[in-house]
């Protein structure tokens, strides 16, 4: 071992008692939560639902902070820079992962970052406009096969989760699907509801009113299974083994930020994902409330990047 290996040891052995009294004391001043997305959004939702509950769970104030654009990545990009030392955090969505596949990124999203972790996740519906002529999974997928047209689909906009889980529906069916891109889910519903478009993938909170109107027609659920507040409409992957399409909600702090602090926040948000009313609220806007270890949080933001990155490159996506 050479002479600058030791120094750098001895210093690692200076500094980690030094970092552990630092967690031990955190927090001591407010913390603030960055949400990559506009005020107003669902995301922004989640982080303001835990924000009040995280300050009267550790004795500090939690506050918001919207840092939009670029999808989400000029946000997480900032809190990726930020110094490690637990107060500065993300709470971010599915389309980090959308957008970790479509961007080449400043940083590696996995292994560059802290997982503390998810929050809540939840699937997507396939529905139809009624005039559709399916009234099934199995029949949207002949259809769609079998139409010389193609049968059409809306999405938030190019790259968005909406439409790579159309994408790749379009993929694993090999069906004729043709993508109507929108500014976002409300214009794209109020197209499906009017006819202008065939079919559309959308959050369950997005779509409920027309749901219970019976303006569009419901034919599955993206997650792996069943979803319990949708019992009744089968899966995808029912029929197409291994299609998985969610949107879900999560919480990272840049990388170094002390294990201890994570673990606090970890065990924080457990005791806050169990209370009823933040079950209750979170099911209300279409998602359960998840809590992972950091480990394993990290392993869903592994399979979900490499899903969609595959995902993109299959189907030669580009955002402009």
């Amino acid at each position: 071992m050479n002479r600058r290996q030791l120094l750098s040891l001895a210093a690692l052995a200076a500094a980690t008692p030094a970092a552990r009294g630092q967690a031990s004391r955190w927090p001591e001043k407010p913390v603030r939560i960055v949400v990559p997305f506009a005020a107003g959004g669902s995301t922004d939702t989640a982080a303001r639902m835990m924000a009040p509950r995280l300050a009267e769970a550790l004795g500090q104030q939690f506050v918001v902070e919207n840092r939009p654009g670029a999808g989400g990545t000029v946000g997480a990009e900032a809190v990726a820079r930020a110094n490690p030392d637990g107060y500065t955090m993300v709470i971010t969505a599915s389309t980090y992962a959308t957008g970790a596949a479509l961007y080449k990124m400043p940083y590696d999203p996995v292994k560059g970052i802290a997982p503390i972790s998810m929050l809540g996740v939840g699937p997507m519906i396939l529905a139809v406009h009624p005039s559709v002529k399916a009234t099934s999974l199995k029949e949207y997928i002949e259809l769609a096969r079998s139409s010389p047209a193609g049968v059409t689909f809306g999405s938030s906009g190019i790259g968005s989760i909406l439409h790579l889980s159309g994408e790749l529906f379009r993929q694993m069916t090999r069906s004729n699907m043709v993508h109507v891109p929108y500014k976002g889910d409300a214009p794209a519903i109020a197209d499906l509801v009017g006819g202008q478009i065939q079919s559309a993938f959308s959050p369950a909170l997005v779509l409920s009113p027309q749901l219970r109107a019976g303006r569009v027609r419901p034919l599955a659920v993206t997650s792996e299974q069943r979803f319990a507040l949708l019992p009744d409409l089968p899966a995808v992957a029912e029929m197409l083994p291994g299609f998985s399409a969610i949107t879900w909600y999560g919480m990272w702090a840049p990388l170094g930020t002390p294990n201890d602090i994570i673990m606090r926040l970890n065990g924080a948000l457990a005791r806050i994902l169990a209370q009823p009313d933040v079950i209750e609220r979170m099911r209300a806007d279409g998602v359960e409330a998840t809590h992972t270890s950091p480990e394993e949080f990290g392993r869903i933001l592994t399979r979900e990047i490499a899903t969609w990155t595959k995902v993109v490159q299959a189907g030669n996506i580009k955002v402009d």
